[in-house]
């Protein structure tokens, strides 16, 4: 049995506040197009996959290049879903299909139109030599989340009142997923069940090279900084 490089692109068709999210048109192209596309271009793996449960979308990734070698099942398509448990479902599927081992995952999300097969290969790199159980794509929080705000009983307060004077300049910047990519060791991964495991490492991405994608404002500023970056030569 050999040892393989898998990436998994999930792609459900249910998509509630951005109905067809995963094949609307991106500057022209079904979104799902871009990872599918940086995926093969970077050379990293041996197979890139995308796990649907929708016909529709199947076609298209097929046209765009990838496999679709079964359908997701029903437990794993619904709102509450996991990713991690979509991830599995397939890795056990695509084991069993192919006779292969495939000592890492790479999950790239379906709407992902900012990533480039430079960036996957750089964050490839670090997580291979960083020896980590997985890679996280982050960024930085555009704003001290120290001086975060609540609202309770509509008066506006401070999370944590004792930043209220301290300089943003003084405060350790902080970071969230940035919802791009996920290297995962296959054995560690199926283990823990998450994907952020015990050892993980982070590949910090700039403002400009992620957008999560919720509602119509968040696709207008994705198609924003698609094109910033296109004239850039970041992306073709």
């Amino acid at each position: 049995m050999g040892t393989a490089n898998l990436c998994i692109i999930p792609a459900r068709g249910g998509s509630q506040r951005i109905p067809g999210k995963n094949i609307r048109l991106f500057d022209g192209r079904p979104i799902i197009n871009y990872p599918i596309e940086a995926a093969l271009e970077s050379e990293l793996f041996d197979c890139v996959m995308v796990s649907t449960d929708d016909e529709n979308i199947a076609r298209i990734a097929i046209d765009s290049g990838a496999q679709v070698p079964f359908l997701r099942s029903p437990e794993n398509s619904d709102d509450y879903a996991g990713l991690a448990e979509v991830l599995i479902e397939v890795i056990d599927n695509m084991s069993s299909a192919t006779g292969k081992e495939f000592s890492t995952v790479c999950c790239i999300l379906p709407t992902a139109a900012l990533i480039s097969a430079a960036t996957l290969k750089k964050a490839f790199q670090k997580y291979r030599s960083s020896h980590a159980e997985s890679l996280v794509s982050i960024q930085e929080f555009h704003y001290p989340i120290q001086r975060a705000l609540k609202i309770e009983n509509e008066q506006i307060s401070m999370v944590w009142p004792e930043n209220y004077a301290r300089r943003s300049q003084d405060l350790l910047p902080r970071l969230h997923d940035a919802g791009q990519f996920y290297f995962l060791r296959t054995a560690p991964f199926l283990k823990q069940k998450k994907l952020f495991c015990e050892n993980c490492v982070g590949y910090l991405l700039a403002a400009s090279e992620a957008q999560d994608i919720d509602n119509e404002d968040d696709w207008l500023l994705a198609e924003q900084k698609y094109d910033f970056l296109r004239k850039r030569g970041v992306l073709q």
